[in-house]
């Protein structure tokens, strides 16, 4: 190999290590627009055709309408977790401060652990240093929880408007960037290239509108119970819904916690519906309506969305939540489908 070969390969790996270091920042919103402009494609087309193709007009026109679908709520949501913060760490010291006195009769009549619970808390009533270990132990880590909670919104606030800034560019460009990309799939990877690709965007499709559709219909359907139910800030409560909603175990956590809120107002009743309404209505959602939205693509394993929004939060940020699980879909689609076109290849004929 001669030198200028050498030369010729050591500018071209220095020129992406720098491409690589100045897009670092923003990889994240480059990614999640991506997968938006896949998912709301055909709704750009319609638009597009509607405009008499008139790229720019219809790229801004969808970039406003997500403004308001997604930017909006989440200034809100920030807004309001800034603003009920210190409200719910009062809150929960009260609560901490009350749990210091004797234990409530009526915790006796808890079927099979009644007594074993009203004994456990007068044992740390007894025990005063051992009550305050307790306490603090959940004390912090919930104020340190919503402290980030805020954060996490207000960031995401921010990540939002940058992906948004890149998808009128990938809208406007759209057409022209897919055909480039089959062009460069087809060079790569032949005919498999190309069903590669097909593949990742049936994916991206089914995980986003699999995992977004449910969250916002169990948002929609938990808003309307908090409201029934006569619950604060409810539209806090159903963007907390909405998000949760994404793990198993999230839903109940915010409908049981507005439940014993109710309970603890003496509004036995309301806690009641709230507790049926989140059994019947609200995780059911999840039930029949998941499976149906992701049935276009791959089944998606519960632990695979869990470690997708986990660490897609840790990786990404706000955006992450909803990048994350779709990032593990796509690699392990392309796993399966690789592997069987390598398999069909393999076989004896």
């Amino acid at each position: 190999m001669d030198n200028r070969r050498l030369a010729r390969i050591a500018l071209v790996a220095l020129l992406a290590i720098g491409c690589a270091l100045i897009l670092q920042p923003f990889v994240a919103a480059i990614l999640f627009a991506g997968v938006v402009c896949i998912t709301s494609w055909p709704l750009y087309t319609w638009l597009l055709a509607r405009l008499k193709y008139r790229a720019w007009l219809a790229a801004l026109l969808m970039t406003l309408l997500l403004t308001l679908v997604v930017v909006l709520p989440t200034a809100l949501l920030a807004a309001s977790l800034t603003e009920i913060t210190p409200t719910l760490i009062a809150n929960i010291r009260v609560l901490i401060e009350r749990a210091q006195t004797a234990p409530p009769e009526w915790i006796r009549s808890i079927p099979l652990f009644g007594d074993q619970i009203h004994a456990y808390w007068q044992s740390l009533i007894d025990s005063r240093e051992e009550l305050y270990q307790l306490l603090r132990q959940v004390y912090d880590p919930t104020r340190r929880f919503l402290l980030v909670a805020g954060a996490l919104a207000g960031e995401g606030f921010l990540q939002l408007v940058l992906v948004l800034f890149v998808a009128f560019f990938l809208y406007r460009d759209g057409n022209t960037l897919a055909a480039r990309l089959r062009v460069l799939s087809q060079k790569l990877g032949g005919d498999l290239g190309e069903q590669m690709l097909v593949l990742t965007q049936n994916t991206v499709n089914g995980v986003m509108i699999g995992i977004v559709g449910t969250a916002a219909a169990q948002a929609l359907v938990a808003l309307l119970g908090f409201l029934i139910a006569g619950v604060p800030v409810p539209m806090l409560l159903a963007a907390a819904t909405f998000f949760l909603s994404m793990i198993p175990i999230g839903p109940p956590l915010v409908w049981g916690g507005a439940a014993l809120w109710l309970y603890d107002q003496g509004a036995t009743g309301w806690a009641v519906f709230m507790v049926a309404w989140g059994l019947l209505a609200i995780s059911s959602v999840d039930n029949f309506l998941k499976p149906m939205l992701i049935s276009r693509s791959a089944s998606l394993p519960i632990l695979l969305i869990a470690l997708g929004v986990f660490g897609g939060a840790i990786a990404f940020g706000f955006v992450g939540i909803f990048l994350g699980p779709v990032l593990l879909a796509v690699a392990l689609a392309l796993t399966e489908g690789f592997s069987a076109s390598a398999a069909e290849i393999d076989e004896p004929h």
